[in-house]
C-alpha cells in the first residue's frame, strides 16, 4: 500500500482542510464537495484525510462493518448478538466514474448461483464504505443511474437491492466527499444538496506559496516514507485533536440565539427546504467542539454559513456559488441575542472569536503555511424584462431601433455591443427521433447499459449484463444430455444471454445562432438570448454536450467547441455582439464541419441541430451566380442528406412575416417553432407529431419527408 501524502503537509487551502476536519469530528455534517480548477491538489487533500480518521470497531468477519456495540439486526451476515468485536482503520472507498450499478450496490453471486444453486449476495462499494468515507473524484461526471442510487442510500442510510431473485437490505451510512472541476459541467441539484459543505479551491498566485507546494511535492515523490515520517508529529497531534473534539461534541450546547441566527440566515438567502438549517446547526456545533468550547458562538454560525450555504443558494446552474458576506453580517447582527454574540470576550483556544478555523500550519522546518483564499463574490446572469418589439422587416444593415445612449456602435464595423439575455424559462423537451446507443443522459431514447430491461440476445462480444432468466431458460433443456447430477446448472458459453436495456441518452446539441444586423434590435436580441439560455438550461438538465456557432458579417465562428460545460456556453452567449450581414450558409456549413469531426470522435452520440434565426440570408452572390438564399438552402440540404435531426427557432416578429425560417426548416427536413411556441405547452405535441411523421416516412420510403 502506497504512503499517502500527509494531511498537515498540504499547503494553504484552509477552508478545504477545515471542512474535511469538521466532517471527521462530526460525520453527521454530511460530507464535502470540493470545487476547483484542475491541478489544485483536491484529490490529494481528500485522500490524506483517511490517515487521520480514528479506528472503527466492527464485528469480526462481518462484510457490512456492523458495530459490535449496536449491530444491525437486519444485517445479511447477522445475527451478531454474540459475535466478537475488533477494530480496523477507517476506510476511504473510491467510486470510479465509470463504475457499474452492480459494483456500487452489489449483486447476486452469479458463479455460485449457477454452479452450486445457491443464492448468495456479493456486497458492493456502498457496503465497503459503511461507517467510512465514500470518495468520488469528478463527481459531476458520474452517470445518472449511479447518482440516483447514491441519493437513495444517502437519504435512507441503507442500500436496498432487489434484483435477480435477491432481496437484500444493509446499512450504508458514509461520509460523502466529492471533487469536481466546474469547467467540465455542473452537478445535478439533487446530489448537490446532499453534500453538507462545499468549498472552492484555486491555485495560489503568490510565488512563495507555489514554490513551497512544488518543494513539498518533489520531496514526497522522491521518498514518500521519509517525507511522511518528517510530518508524523504534526499528524499525530492533529489526530489527537480530532479524537478530543469528538469526545467533546455531545457536550456542546446550541442555544436559542444561535438557532435564531441560523434560521434567519437560511431564510435571508432563500435556500430551499430545511436541510440547510440542520447542516448549519451541526457544522456550528462541530466548529465549537473543534475549538474546544461547549457553547456555539456567532462566529461559528458565520463560518458554518460560509461552508454550508453557497451551493444551496443557486437558483439555476449558471449562478456562481458564493455568498454576499455583507448581507450575511447584516443578518447575523440583526438577529443576535440580547447579550450580543456572547463570544467576543472569550478568545477560546483558536484566538478571538473562537471560530474554530485552522491556523497556518508550520512545517517541519518552521516555515509558516499561507493563508487561504477568499470566497468568490456572488454573480449571476443579468436579465432584461423589457418586452420584445415587433419586427418591422428592416434590412440587415439597418437596426430596427436606434442604439440607446451608452451603447454606441463600433465605428466602421456595424457591430453593436452585447446585450443581456432575458429571463430564462422552462422549455419543452426536444429529442432526436429513433433509438440511439450514445452516452447515458436524459434526452432521447437509446439502448443503454442501464435502464429497463426490454429483452435478451446472444452476446456479440464480451458479456456485460447477464440476463439470468434467459440464460437459465436456454441451459435448462440440455441438463440431462450434459450429465447434470448436482444442484447446480451445467452452463455453456452458448447458453449465456445478454440483457438488452432501454434508457435515455445525452446528445450533442449544436446551437447555430444568428447574430447579424437583422437580429440586432436590442430588445429582440435579448429575447433571443433568453431563449437560447433556456435551451442551454434544458441541455444541462439532460446531460448533453453543447456547442455554439455564431454567424454575422462575412463569416461564421465556432464560439465554443462541443463541451460538457454548459456554463461556458452561457458565458459565451452573454458576451455575444451583433451586427452586419447574415451569412446563413456559412453558419450551416460551419455546423456541418463541426458535426463531421464530432462523428469521428464520438460516433455513438447523435446530434441535434438548433438553428436560431429569422431565416434571412444576405451577402454577395458567388462567382457562379448563386444568391445567399440559394446557398443557405444548399447547405441545409447537406444536413438533411445525412439525417441530422434539426429544429429551427423562428425569431421573426411583427405584423408582417416572411416565413423564411419555415422554409429553412423545410430544407433541413426538420421543424420550425417560434419563440412563443418554445415556451408554450403546445410544442410538446408538435414535436411528437413531427417525430412520428419522420419515423413513419423513414419506415415506408427510406427517407424523411420535408416539414411543411
Amino acid at each position: 500500500m502506497s504512503t499517502p501524502f500527509p494531511f498537515t503537509a498540504v499547503v494553504g487551502m484552509d477552508d478545504l482542510r477545515l471542512a474535511l476536519l469538521l466532517n471527521a469530528v462530526s460525520p453527521a455534517v454530511g460530507g464535502v464537495l470540493v470545487r476547483g480548477e484542475k491541478g489544485t491538489a483536491k484529490s490529494t487533500a481528500v485522500r490524506a484525510l483517511s490517515a487521520l480518521l480514528p479506528e472503527v470497531p466492527v464485528v469480526a468477519g462481518c462484510r457490512f462493518s456492523c458495530d459490535p456495540g449496536a449491530p444491525d439486526p437486519r444485517c445479511p451476515d447477522g445475527p451478531h448478538e454474540t459475535a466478537p468485536g475488533t477494530s480496523r482503520p477507517a476506510r476511504m472507498v473510491e467510486l470510479p466514474v465509470g463504475a457499474s450499478e452492480d459494483r456500487l450496490v452489489g449483486a447476486l453471486d452469479i458463479e455460485r448461483a449457477l454452479s452450486e444453486g445457491v443464492k448468495a449476495f456479493e456486497p458492493g462499494l456502498l457496503a465497503d464504505a459503511h461507517r467510512g468515507v465514500l470518495y468520488v473524484d469528478e463527481v459531476n461526471l458520474l452517470h445518472d443511474h449511479l447518482v440516483d442510487l447514491l441519493l437513495d442510500a444517502a437519504a435512507m442510510g441503507a442500500s436496498y437491492v432487489e434484483r435477480e431473485g435477491v432481496s437484500v437490505r444493509h446499512a450504508a451510512r458514509f461520509l460523502l466527499v466529492g471533487t469536481m472541476n466546474p469547467e467540465e459541467g455542473e452537478l445535478r441539484p439533487q446530489l448537490l444538496d446532499r453534500f453538507g459543505l462545499t468549498v472552492e479551491v484555486a491555485a495560489s498566485r503568490e510565488p512563495e506559496q507555489r514554490v513551497e507546494v512544488v518543494r513539498r511535492r518533489l520531496a514526497y515523490d522522491d521518498e514518500p516514507a521519509g517525507f511522511a515520517a518528517r510530518w508524523a508529529g504534526e499528524e499525530t497531534a492533529l489526530r489527537d485533536r480530532i479524537v478530543t473534539a469528538r469526545a467533546l461534541l455531545p457536550e456542546v450546547r446550541l442555544g436559542d440565539a444561535a438557532l435564531l441566527q441560523i434560521a434567519a440566515t437560511c431564510a435571508a438567502f432563500e435556500v430551499d427546504g430545511m436541510r440547510a438549517d440542520i447542516v448549519m446547526a451541526r457544522t456550528a456545533t462541530a466548529l465549537a467542539a473543534w475549538a474546544g468550547r461547549t457553547d456555539v458562538l456567532a462566529e461559528d454560525v458565520r463560518q458554518a454559513a460560509l461552508l454550508a450555504l453557497p451551493h444551496r443558494r443557486r437558483r439555476n446552474p449558471f449562478d456562481a456559488p458564493g455568498l454576499d458576506e455583507d448581507k450575511l453580517d447584516d443578518t447575523l447582527e440583526e438577529f443576535k441575542g440580547e447579550d450580543g454574540d456572547g463570544g467576543d470576550d472569550d478568545p477560546g483556544p483558536d484566538g478571538p472569536g473562537g471560530g474554530g478555523g485552522i491556523p497556518p500550519q508550520p512545517g517541519p522546518e518552521g516555515s509558516e503555511g499561507p493563508e487561504g483564499t477568499d470566497t468568490p463574490p456572488e454573480s449571476g446572469a443579468g436579465t432584461d424584462d423589457t418586452p420584445v418589439e415587433p419586427d418591422t422587416g428592416a434590412r440587415d444593415d439597418t437596426p430596427v431601433e436606434p442604439e440607446p445612449q451608452g451603447q454606441p456602435r463600433r465605428a466602421g464595423s456595424g457591430e453593436q455591443s452585447a446585450v443581456r439575455a432575458a429571463e430564462p424559462f422552462r422549455t419543452k423537451a426536444l429529442s432526436v427521433p429513433g433509438l440511439g446507443e450514445g452516452a447515458a443522459g436524459r434526452r432521447s431514447r437509446a439502448r443503454t447499459e442501464h435502464g429497463r430491461t426490454t429483452g435478451s440476445r446472444r452476446p456479440g462480444g464480451a458479456l456485460t449484463k447477464l440476463h439470468l432468466a434467459a440464460t437459465v431458460q436456454a441451459a435448462a433443456p440440455h441438463q440431462r444430455a450434459r450429465g447434470r447430477s448436482g444442484p447446480g446448472l451445467v452452463v455453456r458459453r452458448d447458453d449465456l444471454r445478454q440483457a438488452t436495456r432501454e434508457g435515455r441518452e445525452g446528445n450533442l446539441v449544436l446551437f447555430v445562432v444568428d447574430a447579424s444586423g437583422s437580429m440586432a434590435a436590442r430588445r429582440r436580441m435579448s429575447a433571443v438570448k433568453g431563449a437560447v439560455l433556456s435551451l442551454l438550461l434544458d441541455a444541462y438538465q439532460r446531460r448533453d454536450k453543447v456547442g455554439l456557432i455564431t454567424f454575422r458579417g462575412k463569416e461564421a465562428e465556432l464560439a465554443l467547441p462541443p463541451t460538457s460545460s454548459v456554463d461556458a456556453a452561457a458565458a459565451r452567449l452573454e458576451s455575444l455582439p451583433t451586427g452586419g450581414r447574415t451569412p446563413l450558409a456559412a453558419g450551416l456549413l460551419k455546423a456541418h464541419d463541426v458535426l463531421r469531426v464530432e462523428r469521428l470522435r464520438d460516433p455513438a452520440r447523435r446530434p441535434l441541430l438548433l438553428v436560431v434565426t429569422d431565416g434571412r440570408a444576405t451577402g454577395a452572390r458567388t462567382a457562379g451566380g448563386a444568391d445567399p438564399v440559394a446557398l443557405a438552402a444548399r447547405a441545409a440540404r447537406l444536413h438533411a442528406s445525412e439525417g441530422t435531426a434539426s429544429v429551427v427557432v423562428d425569431c421573426e416578429s411583427g405584423p408582417v412575416r416572411l416565413g423564411l425560417a419555415a422554409s429553412l426548416a423545410a430544407e433541413l427536413e426538420g421543424t420550425a417553432i417560434t419563440l412563443d411556441e418554445l415556451r408554450a405547452d403546445s410544442i410538446a405535441g408538435l414535436v411528437r407529431d413531427v417525430q412520428r411523421d419522420v419515423q413513419q416516412d423513414r419506415a415506408h420510403n427510406g427517407r424523411p419527408r420535408r416539414a411543411a
